[in-house]
């Protein structure tokens, strides 16, 4: 059964899923067209198990579908306006402070 997420659920999904950048790099490939998971793998340059694993995590954050068709499953965006809400987060201007206030950042590759 669907439901309808909070819009702080939204954004706290949304910020699950680019937490990671093969998450950032499969959900930009697919904001351009839908795709299959072996031509995913192949345009990532990942193996099936890990892209499997992070197709399972968008698909449990909601943004990404799966689509049967006969015998393979085609992977595509939630909802289109997910693609202009990556294209705006691509091209937001961020202030990075040249100093790292967080003292994990090396170690956890962070902030």
């Amino acid at each position: 059964m669907l439901t309808v997420a909070s819009d702080i659920e939204v954004l706290a999904r949304f910020g699950r899923a680019l937490a990671d950048p093969i998450r950032c790099r499969l959900l930009l490939t697919l904001r351009a067209a839908p795709a299959y998971p072996s031509d995913l793998a192949e345009a990532l340059g990942v193996s099936r198990t890990r892209l499997s694993n992070h197709l399972a995590c968008l698909r449990d954050c909601g943004l990404v579908v799966a689509v049967p068709e006969g015998r393979r499953t085609r992977y595509e965006l939630a909802d289109e306006r997910l693609g202009h809400a990556l294209d705006d987060l691509r091209t937001a201007v961020v202030a990075v402070e040249t100093e790292r206030t967080c003292p994990d950042a090396e170690e956890k590759g962070c902030c």
